[in-house]
């Protein structure tokens, strides 16, 4: 692949990924993403096919992303791990409303490369039973699945968090509040959660 072809190909993602966010793959045009990218909408057809894989492989970059800036590994501090998902979804929302509008396209249909995504989430989960000294199972799954939501949850749906907050910032830092919330579910043994416990054998 050339160079020219990457930097073109490197811009239409990028544009795809805005328009994306805000519209979704129905609503999004693709006159307007080659508009952004500056380049002729033939090459989104001539790269990638048509909208739907230009949409597939820009969410498939953002999962990229996410793995590569926010890796678990067996041993690491869950609480912390939960902290750093919630770092990296308050610095890029735009990858949450990805996310969204691909449940919503998608729903309970197979997606695009499902297989090697679910492999990604094999090895969170072994890395998390590792990090609890057990064997990986479903309800360590569960419980990885229960993380993930309380940390990428107050900044997927911002206005909830503001209604039931409010907009001081200043009264109560969430970050902090939501690391220390997994803390405390997770504290002492695994048995203070109940998806843990599940998981570890009687001594």
């Amino acid at each position: 692949m050339t160079s020219d072809t990457t930097h073109t190909k490197e811009r239409l993602l990028a544009a795809a990924k805005e328009e994306f966010a805000a519209h979704g793959i129905a609503g999004a045009r693709v006159d307007r993403i080659a508009e952004l990218a500056g380049v002729n909408k033939e090459r989104i057809y001539g790269y990638f096919g048509n909208k739907q894989k230009l949409f597939d492989a820009v969410v498939g970059r953002a999962l990229d992303e996410l793995a590569e800036a926010v890796p678990l590994k067996g041993g690491d501090d869950p609480a912390e791990y939960v902290g750093r998902v919630y770092d990296f979804h308050r610095d890029n929302p735009v990858l949450v409303r990805l996310f969204f509008w691909e449940g919503l396209h998608y729903r309970d249909g197979v997606l695009p490369n499902e297989e090697r995504r679910r492999g990604h989430y094999e090895e969170k989960i072994a890395a998390l039973a590792e990090s609890f000294g057990t064997e990986a199972s479903p309800q360590v799954a569960a419980c990885l699945l229960s993380l993930i939501g309380l940390a990428a949850w107050p900044n997927a749906v911002p206005q909830l968090a503001r209604l039931i907050i409010g907009t001081d910032t200043g009264a109560l830092d969430l970050r902090s509040h939501v690391v220390a919330f997994a803390r405390q579910a997770l504290s002492g043994t695994t048995a203070a959660s109940p998806a843990v416990a599940a998981a570890t054998p009687a001594a």
